[in-house]
């Protein structure tokens, strides 16, 4: 990037979101690419990078831009539309930097002074019970499902830490490793979001400072040490309530991507008849125009509440005011509700495209495959977290994170 930028432009949200479009003709080249190498390039993470998109979230204190999910919204639907994989680990990355302000302001400074942008992965199943060690932890064990870790220097692990007094259980968190204390475990081979590297990672009993520990109930209440240290109010945001934006967005891109394609299809393509003057215009026949309306109007509305639901955490903090549970448990029913009406979307642009759609070079299939990937995501289950809501809504005990 250009260093006589001033700060202030490249922190403007519309000079962001502008090169974000300026990479999308990058990503759509190398979209087959990514897939078939089953990661993210050094290169790609670099454009990104360079062009300060992997600031969105981080603290101005370690010179991040500090804006809001929104932003982080749209410019991810942007680089989704070329390459779901592409933007599942940029929104993974900027999730991270977000996390990593989350940790004691020692974590902090031993993560970003050497490297303000350093990409971050991680595992948030606690996939192993710590052991107390003198000034820490020591782990071992295997965190599957690790976005983007080809790429990343340090990963955060979900633990279970061991329980303080014999009567307490053991609370869930993570703890902040360095690539150097773990394996990677080449196993991902998968039908969507094949680019994302989203690998297992494998610890070897690794001895882990206390500082980089991190209680998940904390990211749940906005009560983290990062939330004190950093006075906007992002900082305080309830994490299973919001984050997931930053990866259900993905989705939201591969969609806009297929009705991009459909719609510039439909506009040049005819049927052939089985019979002389069976065929006609795509464009011209109802059903096909009803599809099309339908996948927008789906689109359009995962967009709207995501949008909404972000704006709404952002302005109740900036007013001093604490987020409900009722409100916290809604966004859960929405990141949820929002990735099954992206697999509708989805669904009704791919039956528009027609046997065509069945080749791999096709993009409409690659983005077909990612959508319905981004809504296997445990965070996006509509059974578990419509049960959720509902058991909220009837004034029962509420099973879940929120």
């Amino acid at each position: 990037m250009n260093a006589a930028l001033a700060s202030a432009a490249r922190a403007a949200p519309e000079i962001l979101l502008e090169r974000a479009r300026g990479l999308v003709p990058w990503f759509r080249e190398c979209a087959a690419d990514t897939e078939r190498n089953r990661r993210v390039s050094d290169e790609s993470i670099a454009r990104l990078r360079d062009n300060g998109l992997f600031k969105i979230l981080q603290p101005a204190r370690f010179g991040g831009f500090e804006h809001d999910l929104g932003l982080l919204i749209d410019i991810n639907c942007e680089i989704g539309r070329a390459c779901a994989s592409t933007a599942w680990v940029y929104g993974v990355g900027v999730a991270h930097q977000y996390l990593v302000a989350m940790f004691p302001p020692e974590t902090q400074e031993e993560v970003w002074a050497g490297d303000p942008d350093t990409f971050v992965a991680g595992s948030y199943a606690p996939a192993t019970l710590a052991r107390a060690a003198a000034g820490g932890y020591r782990i071992s064990g295997r965190w599957s499902f690790a976005s983007g870790v080809d790429n990343a220097k340090w990963s955060a692990l979900g633990v279970l830490f061991p329980p303080s007094t014999p009567e307490a259980r053991p609370r869930a968190g993570f703890l902040l490793v360095p690539a150097a204390d773990y394996v990677i475990d080449d196993d991902w081979h998968t039908i969507g979001l094949c680019g994302t590297g989203s690998k297992t990672i494998v610890v070897n009993d690794a001895f882990v400072p206390a500082h980089r520990a991190l209680g998940f109930a904390e990211l749940l209440s906005g009560t983290s040490p990062g939330g004190c240290l950093h006075p906007n109010p992002l900082f305080r945001m309830p994490f299973i309530a919001t984050i997931p934006v930053t990866i259900l967005s993905s989705g939201l891109g591969a969609v806009q991507g297929a009705i991009d394609d459909v719609l510039s299809e439909v506009t040049k393509r005819s049927t052939r008849g089985a019979t002389a003057g069976a065929g006609g215009r795509i464009g011209d026949f109802a059903t096909v125009q009803i599809r099309f309306a339908e996948a927008t109007a789906c689109l359009d509305a995962a967009k709207l509440l995501l949008q909404r639901d972000c704006a709404e955490i952002l302005s109740l903090l900036r007013a001093g005011k604490e987020v409900s549970l009722e409100t916290r448990i809604r966004n859960r029913r929405d990141h949820a509700f929002a990735a099954t009406l992206l697999v509708r979307a989805v669904d009704t642009a791919y039956a528009v495209v027609g046997g065509q759609g069945l080749y791999l070079n096709h993009a409409t299939q690659r983005a077909w495959r990612d959508a319905h990937a981004v809504a296997r995501h445990v965070s996006f289950n509509w059974d578990a977290v419509g049960a959720m809501y509902g058991q909220f809504a009837f004034g029962l005990e509420p099973k879940g994170q929120y």
